[in-house]
């Protein structure tokens, strides 16, 4: 498949490079220009590209940039890329952290409906919901005991699918999550949020969650950087995360495998 990935920061960069291993043509963008993107695109066998080659002639978009800088994106980027190429929004709300508070989202629309709203294109909502260490390391084959899942929300179904195959190809199942005005289900602090559940724990963690409670329990997850220090392990941050995101979850919940690396 021809994908062009918009960002190369932790999940942009760390898309790119999983999708590029698995077979697919990686056309990559900054906001750097060609130049930016070429020593790295050389490393993981990608084509450097400036922001609009990554929406020509492609056959999916993975947008993976933080919310403020859509305002710099070009004008017009998405009004020629075909209907049916689904863009993929790995993006979250950070207020009072890394972004400026945005009206519409602090009055509940969900992210990707506002993101939708200033590209003029559809999105599906993917990758949102993994920490960039667990999308780098923790993929495993498709039906590989302990295999991670990845929240995938949307609106066409053909859209969808090609995102849950991509979720697939970099080592996750993929789990509908619902269409993206149910999106809120997997933003920041929700109980599938960052918390390397497998599938079956993911759907629950999906059904279970109740909007506004996620944004309500951000300020929790900022104030608790601290007490982690300066280099937490990973399995510290992921019980952090369940720790915050989903207080009353019982013990049963976690999985076998995710026991054995606690």
């Amino acid at each position: 498949m021809k994908i062009g990935v918009i960002g190369t920061g932790n999940i942009g960069g760390t898309l790119a490079r999983k999708l590029s291993e698995a077979g697919h043509n990686v056309k990559i963008a900054n906001s750097r220009g060609v130049d930016g993107v070429r020593a790295f695109a050389s490393e993981i066998n990608a084509e450097p590209t400036d922001i609009r080659g990554a929406v020509t002639d492609v056959e999916a978009v993975i947008l993976s940039i933080p919310l403020p800088a859509l305002s710099s994106l070009p004008d017009g980027l998405f009004d020629h890329l075909p209907p049916h190429v689904p863009v993929i929004d790995t993006s979250n709300y950070y207020p009072g952290l890394r972004d400026a508070p945005i009206a519409a989202l602090e009055n509940g629309q969900t992210e990707s409906e506002w993101v939708q709203e200033q590209i003029g294109h559809p999105v599906v909502k993917a990758f949102n919901n993994i920490l960039a260490d667990s999308l780098a390391d923790l993929g495993l084959p498709q039906g590989s005991p302990g295999r991670l899942a990845v929240a995938v929300a949307g609106d066409h179904s053909d859209a969808v699918q090609t995102a849950m195959s991509l979720v697939n190809d970099t080592g996750f199942d993929p789990v509908f999550s619902g269409p993206i005005a149910e999106s809120w289900r997997q933003q920041p602090c929700t109980p599938c949020y960052c918390c390397d559940w497998e599938a079956p724990v993911m759907l629950r963690a999906l059904a279970v969650a109740n909007k506004g409670k996620g944004q309500a329990r951000l300020p929790l997850l900022y104030a608790s950087f601290a007490k982690l220090g300066n280099a937490p392990s990973h399995q510290d941050i992921i019980e952090n995360n369940r720790a915050i995101n989903w207080p009353l979850s019982p013990v049963p919940l976690l999985t076998s495998s995710q026991n054995k690396a606690s």
